[in-house]
């Protein structure tokens, strides 16, 4: 399975799947924070860092079975401003869209799974329209 997991912080999606036992042939990371690349890269050092988000259209990726991440979360967190996608962070949930409309392209089976905090329903409703699916809550304490 070829992953590409967006905001990867220090790629806990890679342990997930690695927990639940599916097996990675390539693993893409896209992350900024220079700390986070660093802990994932001594953690697991075959997995392809790609940098940012933003020049996603730079990146040559094979076949892409499934897009993970959670786009930034400050702008719909209670314990935030609630700016929305007015929050610059928040606001590049529509960069998660263009990539894995993209990758729909090459691959119209792909998975997803995006991960976010609980939100106001108005700001839920909307990203449940973008990607066509309802939203499932899981206890992240799990």
């Amino acid at each position: 399975m070829n992953v590409l997991s967006l905001f990867d912080g220090i790629s806990c999606g890679m342990v997930a799947l690695q927990r639940a036992g599916i097996e990675v042939e390539q693993y893409f990371a896209s992350e900024i924070d220079e700390n986070a690349i660093a802990i994932s890269q001594k953690n697991h050092q075959n997995i392809i860092q790609l940098g940012d988000i933003k020049k996603w259209r730079e990146w040559n990726l094979p076949k892409i079975d499934i897009v993970i991440g959670g786009s930034p979360c400050q702008g719909f967190s209670r314990a935030g401003k609630c700016l929305n996608f007015n929050d610059p962070r928040s606001v590049l949930f529509f960069e998660y869209v263009d990539v894995l409309n993209s990758i729909r392209e090459q691959n119209p089976d792909v998975l997803f799974l995006l991960e976010n905090v609980k939100m106001k329903n108005e700001w839920k409703d909307v990203i449940s329209d973008y990607l066509n699916v309802q939203p499932i809550e899981i206890n992240s304490s799990l």
